[in-house]
């Protein structure tokens, strides 16, 4: 990070920026090398020192055909932007912000205690803590997918 003043390290500070971010951006490799983003609800885990993200989708479509020629994604996620300048001073106007940005593998989960894990994390973060139920119909028909962190920034603008 080129402005290490702004790099938030300690992981409560990271935490807290990801429980005000509600959309997560995941970039994949597309098709002749044209990256391929696609703004997802998510829901996170710690494993040792780096987040574990999960995210829904559908069973079939774009986004799992190019996680399945290559896992490797990268995923941006901001909150908190405030407008700051001097009356009409262009030149003075910023958004203040945050934001975590990090790398990592993005993979199907497959066993169903895990989907169901990955969703009530997901339910939690975007809706708050409840005893969530999860309908098996639905269940069937919905991919869970996991990012294991590889590499995480965070800043504070």
């Amino acid at each position: 990070m080129r402005r290490k003043e702004r790099e938030v390290k300690e992981r409560a500070a990271i935490e807290k920026i990801l429980r005000a971010c509600k959309v997560c951006r995941l970039a994949m490799n597309g098709e002749d090398g044209v990256p391929y983003v696609v703004p997802l609800n998510f829901g996170y885990t710690w494993n040792e020192e780096q987040p574990v993200f999960y995210l829904h989708s559908a069973q079939s479509g774009r986004k799992l055909d190019l996680l399945g020629k290559d896992a490797r994604v990268c995923f941006e996620m901001d909150c908190g932007y405030v407008l700051e300048g001097e009356a009409d001073d262009a030149c003075t106007y910023t958004n203040r912000y945050a934001s975590v940005i990090g790398t990592g593998r993005c993979e199907l989960v497959t066993s169903d205690e895990e989907k169901e894990a990955g969703l009530r994390c997901l339910m939690q973060h975007v809706a708050g803590d409840q005893d969530w139920k999860f309908d098996p119909h639905w269940m069937g028909k919905t991919a869970v997918l996991r990012v294991r962190t590889e590499q995480l920034t965070a800043k504070r603008h």
